[in-house]
């Protein structure tokens, strides 16, 4: 069955024939195709009983490769163990308008951190406020820019504490229904977005390319604006979970996801791939998707994000500064469990060992001996980006 990296070897060039990827896009390609190949250097372990060699190649460790999340993403969440409280957490998603989408595709890295701005300020003002819990809350935002298609579709996933400390320093805990209604937040969201892209503007810090460039004339900027405000901003909420372990499993579903994993590949020929794409307007069924290889590439690149840039952010009462003061003060009026990570300090074939039951130190071969490591190679000194 083909994956991401088949589909990168076979169409990659094609694709770069045809268009002008950015610097990041290049290396996010180059890492994907040569993933867990001898471009990547590798090593060799010796069995120390019988002698058997095994040769592995290293992975590229890149954020956008389908085969490199699964460690990166264990880790994350174990580590994130030791901040749950016994207490709600709610599943919140903030959309924006489509209208949008190509503006902040061509100013990635500002609109981005908009989003993340409007949704901690809608959140943190709102869960303040007298009308709702008069608290602060603490909550994890990560953002997605795709859709079931790879289209590009920017949005936010937020887990909320649905509780919070007072200004008196006492733990407040929200009704069994999410303490904020969706509608309110979706209009505050909008404003508060809205209220930094008009002040963008007037400041010039907008980019705008190709059929953008008469966003320039401020009047047809300003209706953009309105149209933008008339509109609902899609916010839901999810129930509550089960329990704060379950929080954690959830997480894992959108920490470190990808636009696409490989198992939604279907098949790939000489020209075409198709996928598995779940139509919600149609109750979440299940149908088929045919790109040409240069398409699903486009696609794909399109949700590289701009380097170093942090998708995994924490505010309120889960914020740096407050870990090891506010939270760990709702966790004694919680009475919360302590809950360790257990991945702390750990080599990763000791993790992997945790998590699948499987040595992979033990030779294969013989069953007794244990591989130790006979040398290594870094990555071949070939051209890359």
């Amino acid at each position: 069955m083909a994956n991401v990296q088949d589909i990168f070897k076979r169409f990659y060039a094609e694709y770069e024939k045809q268009y002008n990827p950015c610097p990041i896009q290049k290396r996010a390609a180059y890492d994907i195709a040569n993933c867990r190949t001898s471009v990547m250097g590798g090593h060799a372990d010796e069995c120390e009983h019988c002698g058997y060699i095994n040769v592995s190649y290293n992975s590229c460790r890149n954020r956008n490769c389908p085969l490199c999340q699964s460690i990166p993403k264990e880790k994350w969440i174990d580590a994130r163990k030791s901040e749950l409280l016994d207490a709600p957490y709610y599943h919140v998603v903030f959309t924006l308008s489509n209208e949008l989408k190509m503006l902040i595709y061509q100013n990635q890295e500002l609109l981005f951190c908009l989003m993340y701005k409007a949704v901690s300020q809608t959140l943190l003002e709102l869960a303040g406020s007298k009308e709702y819990l008069d608290a602060q809350i603490g909550f994890t935002s990560v953002l997605h820019t795709w859709g079931q298609g790879l289209v590009f579709h920017p949005h936010i996933h937020t887990i909320v504490l649905a509780g919070g400390l007072t200004k008196e320093n006492h733990w407040k805990c929200s009704s069994k229904k999410f303490f904020l209604p969706v509608k309110v937040l979706g209009k505050v969201f909008r404003g508060k977005f809205l209220y930094h892209l008009k002040k963008y503007y007037e400041e010039k810090q907008l980019n705008f390319h190709g059929m953008l460039k008469e966003l320039e004339n401020p009047e047809l900027f300003q209706s953009l604006m309105n149209t933008c405000y008339s509109k609902s901003w899609y916010t839901y909420s999810k129930r509550p979970f089960s329990g704060p372990m379950a929080v954690i499993e959830y997480l894992g579903r959108y920490t470190h996801r990808v636009a696409i994993s490989n198992h939604r590949i279907v098949s790939m020929d000489e020209n075409t791939v198709t996928i598995k794409v779940k139509d919600y307007k149609n109750k979440s069924t299940e149908k088929l998707l045919t790109l040409s290889g240069v398409e699903f590439i486009r696609r794909f690149l399109m949700h590289v994000l701009p380097k170093g840039f942090v998708k995994l952010r924490h505010f309120g009462l889960l914020g740096n500064r407050n870990k090891k003061t506010k939270l760990a003060l709702c966790r004694k009026l919680t009475q919360s469990k302590v809950y360790k990570p257990v991945f702390k300090n750990l080599a990763t074939v000791e993790i992997i060992k945790l998590l699948t039951g499987k040595d992979i130190t033990k030779c294969p071969a013989c069953l007794f001996g244990k591989m130790q490591l006979s040398f290594g190679w870094n990555k071949m000194c070939q051209a890359s980006p």
